[in-house]
This record gives structure tokens, sequence and C-alpha cells, in this order.
């Protein structure tokens, strides 16, 4: 090995560099424990997405964000022409990149939408990143406390505030019966509920009839839970069978 190889190997560990790479660590470490934060929530409901993940999307958002600001620095410093880095379009890549991550966490199960938290959240997550790898090392802390705070406590006010619940039903009627819609919206209406016949999906099976639809609650203290509209729909002479869910998002 030459002269010129090895004074190319050091200037990989020159000071400059390695003091980079120590700023750069700091970041990953502080992205890491920022995007843990954010995600002991999802791992505490028992999300499938939880501290592992957030921290890693939270780390590697920080560390493009990072290697994107010490352009002179690459490859040891030996491509002098090298373009200078634009780190807009390394955050551009990072979005468009959690998206897909994001949209792989939302599922539909009939008429519920699950998965929406968990997708904004992890969004959220690179977002800190790459605040953190920017060198906005308050706004990124600040970001944590808020995602948390949402993710944590904000359920309890949308119950504290006044709300519609939504409830997803499925109703397979016996043989040979056919159902009527005065009958149904009455039922409902004496359970506090009103149908959103817009969400209306019929099913016709072997002469069984089954509907599936959302039916919206007029007042929060009006509405009855879910095992008394259970009762109500068990001693319905017309119903086959049953299926209760509340539509979450």
């Amino acid at each position: 090995m030459n002269m010129v190889s090895l004074q190319n190997l050091a200037d990989y560990w020159s000071l400059q560099m390695v003091t980079t790479n120590l700023i750069v660590f700091l970041n990953l470490l502080g992205a890491l424990l920022l995007g843990m934060i954010v995600g002991y929530e999802r791992t505490y409901h028992g999300r499938a997405a939880g501290m592992r993940t957030y921290g890693l999307v939270c780390m590697a958002a920080a560390a493009l964000t990072s290697i994107a600001g010490f352009p002179e620095l690459w490859f040891g410093g030996h491509a002098p022409n090298v373009a200078t880095a634009d780190p807009t379009r390394v955050i551009q890549g990072i979005v468009t990149g959690i998206g897909f991550l994001g949209a792989g966490m939302i599922m539909k199960d009939g008429l519920n939408i699950s998965g929406l938290t968990t997708a904004a959240s992890i969004w959220a997550s690179s977002a800190i990143g790459v605040l953190v790898g920017v060198g906005f090392y308050a706004s990124a802390m600040l970001l944590t406390g808020l995602s948390v705070v949402c993710m944590m406590w904000m359920s309890r006010l949308e119950q504290w505030l006044p709300t519609h619940q939504a409830v997803s039903i499925g109703i397979a009627f016996r043989s040979n019966y056919i159902p009527r819609r005065e009958a149904l919206e009455e039922t409902m209406r004496e359970l506090g509920y009103g149908i959103a016949w817009g969400s209306l999906t019929i099913k016709c099976e072997e002469d069984c009839t089954e509907w599936h639809f959302v039916a919206v609650a007029h007042g929060k203290d009006s509405c009855r839970p879910l095992p008394d509209i259970s009762r109500a729909l068990t001693g319905h002479q017309a119903v086959e069978r049953f299926s209760l869910s509340y539509a979450r998002n």
C-alpha cells in the first residue's frame, strides 16, 4: 500500500471527520430516544408498531438529514466535485418514504378503519428526526411532547366534548323475511340512534338477507351502549344473527 492510499485512509479519521461523526452520533441517539418516547404509547396499547418502529424511523430520518449538512466531508473529503446537498430534497424523500410505511398501518375491517393514529404518529416521528437532524433540538423535543399529549390524552378530551358515537351493525334476517326500512329506523330510534343510509350494504344468500350499516347516536347521553342494542336485537323474532362494533378510526 502506497503513501497516497494511507493518507486517503487517514482522512476518514481526521479530527474534523471524527468531530462531525460525534455530532451525527449525538443526533442519532437523541432521535432514537425521542422516537421511543412517542412509540411507547403504541406499545402500551398493544399496537404492532411500537417503540422499536418509532425509534428506528426517527433515528433514520435524523441520519439522512444530518449527513446532508456535511457534503464537503463525504467520501473522506475526496470528492470535491460532489454537488452541494439540498436538505429540502432529502426531507421530501423521507416524508414520501414514511408515507408508504404509514399506509401499510391503515387497515379496513368492514365499516371500521384502524391504524390512522399510528400512521399519523409515525409520520410525526419522522418529522422529529428531521428536526434533530438539522439541529432544531428544542423544536424536536416540543414536537415529541405534543405528539405524546395528542396520543395519550386527546382521547379523553374527545370523550368529554359533545360527539355522535357511531356503531357498525350487521344484521342477518331469518329466511324469507323481508326487512322494512321503517321498522328498523323505529328500533334504532328507540335506542337513541339514527341510521346513516349512505353506509347501507345489502347481501342476500340462500333466502337470507343481511344488512350492514352505520348507526349514529343522536347524542352522547341519549344513546344506548352495545349490550342494550344486543338485547334489543336478540329479542327481535326476525333477526337470525347480528354483529356490533364501534365504528372507530
